[in-house]
């Protein structure tokens, strides 16, 4: 007897692109459960800075891998597969489709392709990492990773400590640049490497950059408004964090970080926030430019919904 793929869907897109209002509607159209695919919204209280759907939205359209660990905690790619995976199954096993929506690219390579093999970190080269970005800074060894792997530098911010550590330790270990153990299919032993469902994906991406840009000004000024700072604020004094954690490298949150600490103006935090959210879009759209078999809709147009839903129907 044949047996049936299972169907799976994505919605991705970058920030502000309007992901969860479409992902709510496609929901109430069709069988779907909403699987988040955000790297910042798995963080409990991290709510304004995050974007963070609302109580009302997820008691109308429940998220799932969303606030699942505290911001002084630690949430990997290789975890987010293996919860991915639990949850596609369970939503599978009561009948309904998966639709899983975010931009965090990372979590989508890793989920669909499974994760490369790479040697356990090394502590000694890790503590002369961060005693030269002590000395340097992050951007100049963001400078040194693009001279070995130009690969990962070119999609990496100049502040994203931890994977410019990851991937200069992963260089001195092996000899061998990241981006080239990440792309080695032999290696790739950790899950099957497999994504047995039957996939589609669409990319909300806008037709004008600069309506984009307008947007994330728009949704960063409105943070601002909601207590964003304050938020930090309150994090802070809850939980024992620094900067350099994941949690507090999320775009916002640096810059709130940085005001709190008394390094910038409050209107850099805005000017330095949306800067960074437009770099996080660019990179963003840069990967889903280079997807195959993407579905491209222009989250512009105000109809994305109903494009998508013509295609699913015929999906």
């Amino acid at each position: 007897m044949a047996t049936t793929v299972k169907k799976v869907a994505f919605l991705l897109g970058p920030t502000a692109s309007g992901k969860t209002a479409t992902a709510c509607a496609l929901r109430e159209r069709f069988p779907f459960e909403i699987i988040s695919v955000d790297s910042a919204l798995v963080y409990r209280g991290m709510n304004v800075g995050t974007a963070k759907p609302d109580a009302k939205t997820q008691a109308a359209h429940p998220h799932r891998l969303i606030d699942l660990i505290d911001p002084d905690q630690a949430y990997s790619a290789a975890d987010f597969r293996r919860d991915a995976l639990a949850a596609i199954h369970h939503i599978h096993a009561h009948g309904r489709i998966p639709l899983l929506v975010g931009g965090t690219m990372m979590y989508v390579k890793a989920l669909v392709e499974g994760l490369s093999k790479l040697p356990p970190a090394d502590p000694a080269i890790r503590a002369a990492i961060e005693a030269s970005a002590t000395t340097l800074g992050w951007p100049a060894l963001h400078a040194r990773l693009a001279a070995v792997d130009p690969a990962s530098a070119d999609r990496l911010s100049p502040q994203d400590s931890q994977r410019i550590q990851r991937a200069l330790e992963v260089h001195q270990i092996t000899g061998v640049a990241l981006s080239v153990l990440q792309t080695r299919s032999t290696e790739r032993t950790i899950g099957d490497g497999v994504f047995p469902f039957d996939a589609t994906m669409f990319a909300l991406i806008p037709s004008n950059r600069a309506a984009l840009h307008d947007r994330i000004e728009t949704r960063f000024d409105r943070m601002i408004a909601d207590g964003l700072i304050d938020e930090v604020a309150g994090l802070r004094n809850r939980y024992s964090l620094n900067a350099d954690m994941p949690s507090m490298r999320c775009v916002g949150y640096r810059q709130a970080w940085q005001y709190l600490e008394g390094e910038i103006s409050r209107d850099d935090v805005r000017a330095h926030g949306t800067a960074a959210t437009r770099q996080l879009a660019k990179r963003q759209l840069t990967w889903l430019r280079s997807t195959a078999n993407l579905r491209v809709i222009d989250c512009l147009e105000g109809d994305e919904a109903e494009q998508i839903g013509h295609h699913l129907r015929q999906w």
